[in-house]
């Protein structure tokens, strides 16, 4: 029987990944959180992957593309390093082999949701990245990334503001990175995922601690 967990995108999803279990994966020293899976070992997948320092994966061809996001420490396989804050996409029918140093590695990574027309490889490392303006007072924009309707960023939240009521033409994903993002549906501290359905709405705003989230829109099923 194919794995399903959160298989249902019409439905809103929250998932607090501090609170998950580490599961181990086929590879000693590698341990996941999956918030969203469709398949097995060969899946559509939504992750949160531990590399242990020192710990390896077998060398694998991206069948329907990877895209990833460093949470702590350093990603590496036999392209390149991609230390914390490091965006990275693997287009279709790209590969690598994933061979981790002593700081070991945390990644965000989607598996298997890439258009086959959406061919453009890329590293972007956030850290040395400008913040850009965004559409209301104390908000600042990283945009990551754009194919179609699909769109990948980083937001920076200050204190205490607050953004317009909005629809998600498309639905919207959510992994809050550093301090507490809200909505008038709950609040949502470091490490939490939101996967919010097609034509859903709300009304999104931070306390005194502010927030920095990664946000996709338009990606999810209309």
């Amino acid at each position: 029987m194919t794995l399903k967990i959160n298989e249902d995108f019409n439905k809103r999803v929250i998932v607090s990944s501090n609170k998950l279990a580490w599961v181990p994966s086929p590879m000693p020293g590698v341990d996941r959180k999956m918030l969203d899976r469709i398949g097995d070992e060969v899946a559509r997948a939504t992750t949160i992957v531990r590399y242990k320092p020192y710990s390896e994966f077998s060398a694998h061809l991206h069948s329907g593309g990877e895209e990833f996001f460093v949470l702590e420490g350093v990603f590496s396989d036999e392209h390149n390093n991609y230390p914390k804050g490091s965006y990275v996409r693997n287009p279709i029918g790209t590969q690598h082999t994933p061979k981790i140093g002593a700081e070991g590695a945390t990644i965000f990574v989607k598996l298997h949701q890439f258009s086959s027309n959406d061919t453009e490889q890329k590293i972007i490392r956030t850290t040395e990245q400008a913040w850009l303006p965004g559409l209301v007072e104390g908000l600042s924009v990283m945009p990551l990334h754009e194919f179609e309707h699909e769109h990948v960023a980083l937001v920076k939240w200050e204190p205490n503001t607050l953004f317009n009521s909005h629809r998600h033409w498309g639905g919207e994903e959510i992994l809050v990175l550093e301090g507490t993002f809200h909505d008038e549906y709950g609040s949502y501290p470091k490490g939490t995922w939101i996967r919010s359905p097609h034509l859903s709405t709300h009304t999104p705003f931070t306390k005194d601690d502010g927030a920095i989230i990664y946000v996709k829109t338009g990606h999810l099923p209309a």
